[in-house]
C-alpha cells in the first residue's frame, strides 16, 4: 500500500500545538495515530475534540474508547454532546456546533492548527454536490487543504489519501476504530453520493481522488482572481451594505452573481450551505423586475428587500410590525420617534400638526396602517390612499408597516407624521388648542 505520514503533506514545526477534531472513525482515527507517531520529534501539544452527537445508542461507548485511549496516551481530551437539534438541515446545524466547538478549544489552548480528518473521497463527493446543487467557484473547488484564519489555520492533511488507504494504515498499525452505521442510510444526501457515484468514478479511474484534488486547486487560483475583480465591484455598488441597482445592473454579469453570492456569505456565514443557483436568481429578477418595491423570501427567516434603486438583505424579527396607542401628551413609538405635544412653535413643516379639538373627537389615537386606509389631504379636493402617499414619498418597504398614522376616535386620519398634513390641520393664524410634534 502507498505509504502514508503525516509529514508528506503538512510542514510541522516545534512546540506546534494541534487541535484534532477526532469522532473515532477510521479517518479521525488515523490522523491521531500519525500524529503520535511524531509527536516526541516536534514536541507537539494535542488535543482531541470529540461531539457526541447523541443520535445513536453507540455514542457513549464511543465516547469512553476515545476518553481512555487518550489516557493512556497522555493526549488532551475534549467533548461536548448536542442535546438537541433545532435546525431542518441536520448536517449544516452539526457542522455550525462543532466547528464553533472547535474553535473554543483553539482559543482555549492557544493552537496553531485545527486538524480534520478529511481525506480525497470527502472532496469528491463535496465538489459533485455542490456541481449538483450549483454553487459560485468558491463552492465548486469543494473545501483547501489549508484555511488561514484569525491566529491559526485549518488544516486538512489527509485530502491526498482516499478512505480505503487509510482503512489499509489503521490496520496495518493496529488501530482500533469504530464506524458510524448512519453513514450506510440513504437518508442523507452525502451517503448517496458515497455509495452509488464514488464507486463508478473509482472503477473508472482508481486514482480520480487526485484529478478532483487538481480539479479543487485549478478552481481556488481562479477564484482567488476573480475576488479582486469582485472586490473592486463591491466598492463600486455598495453604499451602506446595501446594493446600488443602477451601479450594479452595469457591471459584468458574471460578477453580479459574484457580488451576490458575497454578500449572501457574509449575511449568512456558516449556513451558506442553504444557499444555491435558485436564489441568486429569485435576487437577480428582482433586481431588475420593473416594481420599484418588492420582497423575496431566502431560507432562515431572511427577506431580499427592493426599495427603489436599492436592494437590501434582512433577516426577518420578532420586531413590532403593527401597534394602537392612545395618546395623551407623549407617546414613543417603535421607529424610534416620537410624537408629543408642544405649548409652541414656529415651524409649519410636516413634523408638526396643529389640531383644533371641536372639530375631531379626542383622544386621539397613534395606530399603523390599516388595510384601504384614506386621508383627507390638506388644500387637497378628495382623499388619497395612505398607500400611494407612501409611494409618492419613496418610504421604504420595510419602513410602512410600523410607520404611526394618528387618528381621532372615530378613525379619521388627521396626521400622517414627517409627510402629509389633513385638512384637519390648521395655520398658524387659525384656531386650534393642540400642537404636536414628531422628531
Amino acid at each position: 500500500m502507498k505509504k502514508i505520514s503525516i509529514e508528506d503533506s503538512i510542514k510541522l514545526n516545534k512546540n506546534d500545538v494541534i487541535v484534532i477534531g477526532c469522532s473515532s472513525g477510521p479517518d479521525s482515527m488515523a490522523l491521531v495515530d500519525m500524529l503520535l507517531k511524531v509527536r516526541d520529534k516536534y514536541n507537539l501539544s494535542l488535543i482531541i475534540a470529540h461531539i457526541n452527537h447523541n443520535l445513536r445508542k453507540e455514542s457513549v461507548e464511543e465516547e469512553k474508547y476515545l476518553e481512555n485511549y487518550c489516557k493512556t496516551n497522555n493526549i488532551v481530551f475534549e467533548s461536548m454532546t448536542i442535546k438537541n437539534y433545532g435546525d431542518d438541515n441536520f448536517h449544516n446545524e452539526a457542522r455550525n456546533i462543532r466547528y464553533n466547538f472547535f474553535e473554543e478549544l483553539v482559543r482555549k489552548y492557544e493552537a496553531n492548527y485545527l486538524m480534520t480528518a478529511h481525506h480525497g473521497d470527502d472532496l469528491i463527493e463535496t465538489i459533485l454536490m455542490r456541481i449538483s446543487r450549483g454553487s459560485n467557484l468558491s463552492g465548486y473547488s469543494g473545501f483547501k487543504k489549508i484555511v488561514h484564519m484569525e491566529g491559526y489555520d485549518i488544516v486538512r492533511p489527509l485530502l491526498d489519501y482516499t478512505k480505503n488507504e487509510l482503512e489499509e494504515y489503521d490496520l496495518l498499525n493496529g488501530v482500533k476504530y469504530y464506524v458510524d452505521s448512519s453513514n450506510s442510510k440513504d437518508t442523507y444526501t452525502r451517503n448517496r453520493y458515497r455509495k452509488y457515484m464514488l464507486p463508478f468514478l473509482k472503477k473508472e479511474d482508481p486514482n480520480i481522488h487526485s484529478k478532483f484534488l487538481k480539479f479543487s486547486n485549478v478552481i481556488s487560483d481562479a477564484d482567488r482572481f476573480i475576488e479582486k475583480k469582485r472586490d473592486e465591484a463591491l466598492f463600486l455598488v455598495l453604499e451602506n451594505n446595501k446594493i446600488n441597482i443602477d451601479k450594479f445592473i452595469n457591471i459584468d454579469k458574471f460578477l453580479q452573481k459574484e457580488v451576490l453570492y458575497y454578500i449572501m456569505g457574509e449575511f449568512y456565514q456558516d449556513d451558506l450551505i442553504l444557499i444555491n443557483d435558485k436564489h441568486i436568481e429569485l435576487l437577480l429578477n428582482l433586481i431588475y423586475s420593473n416594481r420599484a418595491n418588492s420582497f423575496v423570501n431566502l431560507p432562515n427567516e431572511v427577506v431580499a428587500n427592493k426599495n427603489y434603486n436599492y436592494l437590501e438583505l434582512k433577516r426577518v424579527s420578532d420586531e413590532i410590525t403593527s401597534y394602537e396607542i392612545e395618546f395623551d401628551n407623549y407617546v414613543e413609538l417603535p421607529n424610534g420617534k416620537v410624537i408629543k405635544k408642544v405649548d409652541n412653535i414656529n415651524s409649519n413643516s410636516n413634523n408638526i400638526c396643529r389640531l383644533n379639538s371641536k372639530d375631531i373627537v379626542l383622544p386621539l389615537i397613534v395606530r399603523t396602517r390599516k388595510f384601504g386606509d384614506k386621508m383627507y389631504i390638506k388644500g387637497l379636493n378628495g382623499s388619497k390612499k395612505i398607500k400611494d402617499i407612501f409611494i409618492d414619498n419613496k418610504v421604504d418597504v420595510k419602513d410602512r408597516d410600523i410607520w404611526p398614522v394618528v387618528v381621532d376616535s372615530k378613525d379619521n386620519i388627521v396626521w400622517l407624521p414627517g409627510l402629509k398634513k389633513s385638512k384637519y390641520d390648521k395655520k398658524k393664524n387659525e384656531n386650534y388648542d393642540i400642537i404636536l410634534k414628531y422628531s
